[in-house]
This record gives structure tokens, sequence and C-alpha cells, in this order.
């Protein structure tokens, strides 16, 4: 093939002399496209000798290569280019004074999820996690919550809408944490021993109540678990997390679907002064929910109640966050008001541990 060099020579010259990418793209498909000129004299190596097609496809296939490199070659100048002057009319004077930055600060209800967790982890529980989206069996018939009972109304439980037709169980918003207990125990069998922190929703809306608010469960499953052990796990959080050298708590019978037998849990405190004091004075608060893990239960999670059983308990971290910091109204924990984060919003850089303090 006659005259390749010159091709090739001409190419070269019109890739160094663009301006832009437009440009380059408009010499690749002169060159290199389905009808461009190096394109076309591949398609005349069909009517060639073997011998003359070894040798002209060799030529061919080398200078395609020489005129895609030089392609390349110059995008990448041009690109470098481009960059260059932008930078040079995007500048920034790093002498001047930079803009002052307010300190950010922790809510009430990371500050003390974070420290009950902290207290329990020194005990020894891990945490466990779940999706707020529940199947029903989950959030009730696992947790022997019978039919009937009141929780499973649509006036109590926030129940997921289903396509017409749709006819599989329903779902709903999780109305406490127990259901991460089943998966827990599911996952990991027994021995186990987990709290499990997290948001849960019912219908409820008032100075103490809210929609959606947190809380903390615990689980403790081991072949010689009583509630003497239950009763010593509370009073040492109870200790912790208020910070005082002594308390109180008094366990009064109740029921609950999922524990037996099951037990209201008061703390003794004062309101003098309008001041809470735990550890001493003649009121009571009630502060949870405990009991023994119902057979039921067990079974429902995969563990063999002949061979094993365990306690669970249930608190409120946004009323835990009301009693030990003076806070009167829940509703405000989900206002988004600055000003009332400021006033009780924690440093980001307060880390509570029990060893060195958890409110600082």
């Amino acid at each position: 093939m006659d005259g390749l060099d010159a091709l090739k020579q001409g190419y070269l010259n019109r890739i160094a002399e663009a301006g832009d990418e437009a440009a380059l793209e408009e010499i690749r498909l002169a060159a290199l496209g389905k009808k461009g000129e190096i394109s076309l004299k591949m398609r005349e190596l069909g009517r060639m000798s073997p011998e003359e097609r070894t040798a002209a496809g060799k030529v061919l296939n080398a200078l395609k290569d020489e005129i895609d490199a030089a392609l390349r070659a110059k995008k990448s100048a041009l690109a470098d280019a481009a960059l260059d002057a932008r930078l040079a009319t995007e500048w920034l004077d790093v002498t001047l004074p930079g803009r002052p930055r307010r300190q950010g600060t922790i809510h009430p209800v990371s500050q003390v999820t974070e420290e009950v967790t902290a207290i329990f982890a020194d005990m020894g529980f891990a945490v466990a996690e779940g999706p707020q989206i529940e199947s029903d069996w989950m959030n009730f018939d696992a947790l022997n919550i019978p039919p009937e009972h009141p929780a499973r109304q649509e006036h109590d439980t926030f129940f997921m809408a289903r396509a017409e037709g749709d006819n599989r169980p329903p779902h709903v918003l999780r109305t406490h944490t127990s259901p991460v207990q089943i998966r827990a125990m599911m996952a990991a069998g027994a021995p186990i021993r987990v709290i499990a922190p997290g948001r849960v929703y019912r219908m409820d809306m008032d100075q103490t109540h809210a929609p959606m608010f947190h809380q903390v469960e615990g689980l403790a499953i081991d072949r010689d678990i009583s509630m003497a052990q239950l009763k010593w796990v509370l009073e040492e959080f109870c200790r912790a997390f208020f910070e005082v050298d002594e308390v109180e708590l008094r366990f009064r019978a109740s029921h609950f679907p999922f524990t037996d037998p099951s037990a209201e849990v008061a703390l003794r405190c004062s309101w003098e002064g309008g001041q809470l004091k735990i550890g001493e004075g003649n009121s009571w608060m009630e502060i949870l929910g405990s009991g023994m893990v119902h057979p039921k239960v067990l079974a429902a999670g995969g563990i063999d109640p002949a061979e094993w059983q365990g306690f669970a308990f249930g608190m409120g971290i946004d009323r835990l966050a009301m009693l030990k910091y003076g806070i009167p109204d829940l509703r405000a924990f989900f206002d988004s008001d600055l000003r009332w984060l400021r006033h009780y919003g924690f440093s980001a850089l307060d880390v509570p541990s029990v060893a060195g303090g958890l409110s600082k």
C-alpha cells in the first residue's frame, strides 16, 4: 500500500492542531470510524494474497495504533489544560481568616443511649439491632401476644398499607424492640446476653408520650438465671446511670404476655423542692417493666424452654433522659428547636464511660 506515511503524517498534524475534544472526535471518525480512511484500507486486505495480507495488515495495525495513541495523548493534554485554566480562575486566599464555626451538640436521646450502652456493656451485654418494620408474627405472635390483645388493634399500632389483593401477613412499625430479642435468639441461640436499643412507634401523643420514641430492652438467657439476678442487674444499672451510691427498687407483680412472672419496677426517690433525688425520700417512680422470659417466647426464638431460662426488661430512653436531665416535656425532643438542643445538648467530644463518668 502506497501513501501510508503521508496519511499518517497528515492525521498526526491535524491531531496536534486540534483545539478541543469535538475536533479530536471529528479526526477520530475520519481516520478510525467505520467509514474512515484507515478502516477502508483494512477492508482491502481481503483482496490480497496471504503473503501481501500479512505484510500490509501489520503496517495498517501499527498505523491504527499510532493514530489512536496520538488521539488519547492529545485528549489528556486538552483535559490538563482545561483544569489548569479552571484552577487559575478558581483560587482561595488561605491567608484570609476562616468563618467562625459553631460547635455542634449531641441530642439527649443519643447521649442517654450511649450511657445505657456503656453501662450494660460493662456488665457483659452485647448490642443487638433489628428493622423498624416488622412482620405481625415477629412483633406480636412470637412474643406470646394473643390476637385479641388491644396492642394489635389499629387504634394502638401503625399497620403498613397493603395493595389490594395482597394476602401476605401484615407488617407494622414495631411497637417495641422486643422483636430484636427474637431475632437475637434465632441467630445466636443460648446462652445469650444482649440489649436492644432503638426507635419504636405507637399511637400516643401527650406531654409524656409520643407516637415515635426510643426504648432499650435487655435479655439474658442461661441455665440458672433467676429473678434475683434480674434485680441485681437493674440495681447496678440505676446506680450507674443516675450516678448515686445507693438505690432501692420495688418490684410489683404485673402482667406482660412475654414474661412470666412479670414485674413493674419502681425506684425510691424524692421530689422535694421540685428536684428529683434518687435513692431517698418516700416517693416511688415506675421506670420499667421486667420478668422471666415466657417459655413460649423462648420456643419462638428456637430455644428449648426445658433446658434454658432467662429474664428480660424494657425501659424508655426518652423517659430516662427526662428524669436524669430535668427535661419536662417529651414533645420537645422532636421539635428540632436549636435553642432547646443548645440548652440540653451534650459536647460531641464527651464519650460516656463507666470508669470515666457518664455525664460530664
